[in-house]
């Protein structure tokens, strides 16, 4: 993200994405602790990767993983089609609820 995006940019910005994420998400069956911590990590996506997503857009790749029963696996479903929507994003795990987990790739290697 460039420096004058960055000066455009305000804490409040982020608050209201989260706060609308947040409802959103307890709306489609997240608990409160889940539903914070993912819009968490839409809001940290959009700030490195896609300084234009809004919480509408997200939720849009959200509704188009509604087949799956449990929120956790469609939010991590979106995050994964967001990130391959976008060209600079190669690793969708820090935005993924599910994480790096046991079976995961190591993120050190190559490194």
């Amino acid at each position: 993200m460039d420096a004058a995006v960055l000066r455009r940019r305000t804490m409040s910005d982020d608050d209201d994405l989260e706060a609308t994420l947040t409802d959103a998400f307890l709306d489609r069956g997240a608990e409160a602790t889940t539903a914070r911590t993912a819009a968490e990590r839409v809001a940290a996506f959009r700030d490195d990767h896609e300084e234009e997503l809004t919480a509408e857009g997200f939720l849009d790749y959200l509704a188009a993983a509604e087949t799956y029963d449990s929120f956790d696996h469609r939010f991590d479903h979106a995050v994964g089609e967001l990130a391959a929507a976008n060209e600079d994003c190669t690793d969708s795990r820090p935005y993924r609820l599910a994480g790096f987990d046991e079976l995961a790739a190591d993120p050190d290697i190559g490194a």
